[in-house]
């Protein structure tokens, strides 16, 4: 079966919901979206304290679970229209999978959460593909065909699947984002199945 690694760090939710519509869309496919997240940075006072299993949700992702997939989905909320530390340290780490040329061929999205229409979206989305370009990977983006782009008034970009969660972070992904990560998710998954001759 043909995995799809969704990855992403959130802090307060809502990217992850987000992970799990593009998830739910790549499951649509048949195949299967392996879900992980990213461990917050450690403070320094914290320095004694476990953080290698997460209390609740996805297991934190290796360098195993990019070895693995077919496809990668990557998602972060805006830090001042850049991707969180978090994902940028995990990112970071990979300099065995660069120079092994492991992800080189592999299709990939990418996708995000602001707290403000204007945070950010964009600047964030590029910003995670950069790394991604580096590895060799095929970036996807959102065609104009998916005409929720043009009815959205919240989230949804071309570059990727976004959600204006507001500032509480508690505004639910609508359903003109959930339709659009849905969308991104099947055509991360299609991609990925043709280019192993699965589809």
């Amino acid at each position: 079966m043909t995995e799809i690694l969704v990855l992403y760090y959130s802090r307060h939710g809502a990217t992850r919901e987000l992970a799990r519509w593009i998830a739910r869309g790549i499951d649509e496919t048949g195949a299967s979206a392996r879900i992980r997240t990213v461990p917050s940075l450690v403070p320094a006072n914290e320095a004694g304290v476990n953080h290698s299993v997460p209390d609740q949700g996805p297991p934190y992702a290796t360098l195993d679970d990019l070895r693995a997939c077919a496809g990668l989905a990557l998602g972060s909320p805006t830090r001042f229209g850049n991707m969180a530390a978090p994902l940028k340290a995990f990112l970071d780490s990979t300099s065995s999978e660069w120079l092994a040329g492991t992800l080189i061929g592999k299709p990939a999205c990418v996708f995000t959460s602001t707290s403000t229409l204007h945070g950010g979206q964009e600047s964030t989305l590029l910003s995670m593909m950069l790394p991604l370009l580096h590895h060799g990977m095929m970036i996807l983006g959102l065609p104009f065909s998916e005409e929720r782009l043009f009815s959205t008034q919240t989230g949804g970009s071309p570059y990727g699947a976004t959600h204006l969660a507001d500032a509480e972070g508690k505004r639910a992904v609508d359903q003109d984002e959930q339709a659009l990560a849905r969308a991104l998710g099947r055509r991360l998954a299609l991609t990925a199945m043709k280019l192993a001759g699965r589809a």
